[in-house]
């Protein structure tokens, strides 16, 4: 059995004997790309590259690069292969060697060096693509009938809506007889898991441009990514990506803080793993830099760091927890992504403070959304009120996708339409309060008297010393202030304390 480290490292020595550059992988947040919240494949770092924009420092390059998606979030820990946070490893050519190299290496790796058996392999090609076809077919010998031809939902991949993207080949491994639906129709396009997708080649000779269209590459590229989750679980002969060394711990660890054994009962066995899921995905985000917050990259961190906390809750888990899993994730983790050990205070620190936070209004919260429900329920309803999703989010923390998985749960809804009426209403609320309570003139004094940009430090602690650098009040600048006069306590935007 090939642990996940081993088949790591396989990997990349493998393409390093074919002359490809090993690269570190690349933070989960994308550098000069809007295009995109988070890495989500291995190429995203290499859009660059396959676009002609900037020369790569080697034609043929080859990583285990880090990558998070979220948009299948409800079905983590409920199905086999769903996670946030995974790996992916990829070969990549910038130009250089194409769809009969990138072949016959991926047929070489699964069968000789992992020792794969090939008669359960089976192959996908996009439906326009005979030259694929007919690779995989003269020269590594697969039967034409394991070889399947589809089309652009599933072999034509793209990494986000605009960019690189081209047909592509997946490798597929068949689990056996005993994963299979029973269906008579059951094939490699069945979703009941038997048919286990482990490897997709990708050729990259389009560009997505921002009208939807397709124009060419200035060259052809190839980018390829195997989840090394996935072939673990292959490997390791488990039936889940979860119970592979490289996630398992992590349910273990989260098994004891709740005093619940994994495989004692589906309903626990779901949670488990998501707090495992969970607490690896927020570790990477916080090395990486991410801070929570309620927008953007910071949002989805929160959104999966107080799901996790929910879900221990779910378990029994009254005291704070998720401290000891982000340990685990960086004891796990440490060697391959030194980050995580560099940054362990701070993503400690971090976690702590705000499963604290939500910890300190997740009962309540809890009580007044079951109270809600009961009242709804009586009355026939299936939709909750906008403005109570609302109250949760703003007063409680709770982000709407969680208050919607709860309803969803007992088979009910959220008003989304209520939700944003109470939203705009109370940014209305917070303009008016801006405009009534800071005078026009205290921004221009505040700014005029600022030296440098305040720098916030909550995220890491609870308390401060701070220097008081001039007070302003009645919008002049004063040596002393009356307690409680006009303008004392104002902080500005771009001062330190007033």
């Amino acid at each position: 059995m090939s642990t996940g480290a081993e088949l790591r490292r396989k990997f990349l020595n493998y393409f390093a004997l074919r002359d490809h550059l090993i690269l570190p992988s690349a933070s989960l947040v994308p550098k000069d790309d809007p295009s995109l919240l988070l890495t989500v494949a291995g190429m995203v770092p290499f859009k660059p590259y396959f676009q002609g924009k900037v020369t790569p420092p080697h034609p043929r390059l080859a990583t285990a690069q880090k990558c998070l998606r979220t948009q299948d979030l409800e079905e983590v820990g409920k199905t086999a292969r769903h996670n946030t946070f995974f790996e992916m490893l990829g070969n990549f050519s910038i130009g250089d060697y194409f769809k009969k190299e990138t072949i016959g290496w991926s047929w070489e790796f699964l069968t000789k060096e992992l020792g794969l058996p090939p008669e359960d392999l089976w192959i996908t090609v996009y439906r326009d693509d005979q030259e694929a076809a007919e690779i995989w077919h003269d020269l590594m010998g697969v039967p034409r009938e394991r070889i399947i031809p589809l089309g652009d939902d599933t072999n034509f991949w793209e990494a986000g809506p605009v960019g690189p993207c081209g047909p592509c080949s997946e490798i597929l491994f068949d689990l056996g007889p005993a994963y299979s639906c029973g269906s008579p129709d059951c094939g490699v396009e069945c979703e009941c898991g038997r048919y286990l997708e482990v490897w997709n080649l990708v050729f990259t000779e389009f560009n997505r441009e921002e009208d939807g269209k397709l124009s060419k590459l200035p060259r052809r590229n190839i980018d390829t990514g195997m989840g090394l989750e996935r072939i673990a679980s292959v490997l390791q002969g488990v039936p889940n990506n979860f119970e592979t060394d490289l996630i398992f711990p992590l349910i273990e660890e989260a098994a004891i803080a709740s005093g619940i054994s994994y495989g004692a009962d589906d309903k626990s066995d779901v949670a488990l793993k998501v707090i495992a899921d969970h607490a690896r995905a927020v570790s990477f985000l916080i090395a990486d830099g991410v801070h929570p917050s309620n927008e953007g990259r910071g949002y989805v961190l929160r959104r999966i760091l107080r799901r996790a906390v929910r879900y221990g809750r779910l378990l029994g888990i009254r005291d704070p927890f998720l401290k000891r899993l982000t340990d685990k994730t960086i004891a796990l983790y440490q060697d391959p992504y030194r980050e995580l050990k560099e940054r362990s205070g701070h993503i400690q620190r971090i976690v702590s403070l705000e499963e604290e936070r939500f910890s300190e209004t997740l009962e309540q919260g809890l009580q007044i959304l079951q109270e809600q429900l009961e009242k709804v329920e009586v009355s026939g309803e299936k939709n909750l009120p906008g403005g109570v999703a609302f109250r949760l989010y703003d007063t409680f923390g709770f982000p709407l996708e969680l208050t919607q998985e709860i309803l969803a749960e007992r088979g009910m809804n959220v008003d989304l339409d209520g939700f944003r009426v109470s939203m705009e209403k109370q940014r209305e609320r917070a303009r008016a309060a801006r405009v009534e309570t800071v005078p026009s003139d205290s921004f221009k004094v505040c700014t005029a008297y600022s030296g440098d940009k305040t720098k916030f430090t909550g995220y890491g602690n609870l308390s401060a010393r701070s220097q008081i650098t001039a007070i302003i009040a009645d919008g002049k600048r004063k040596s002393e202030s009356d307690p409680g006069g006009a303008g004392t306590g104002y902080i500005g935007p771009d001062t330190f304390l007033l």
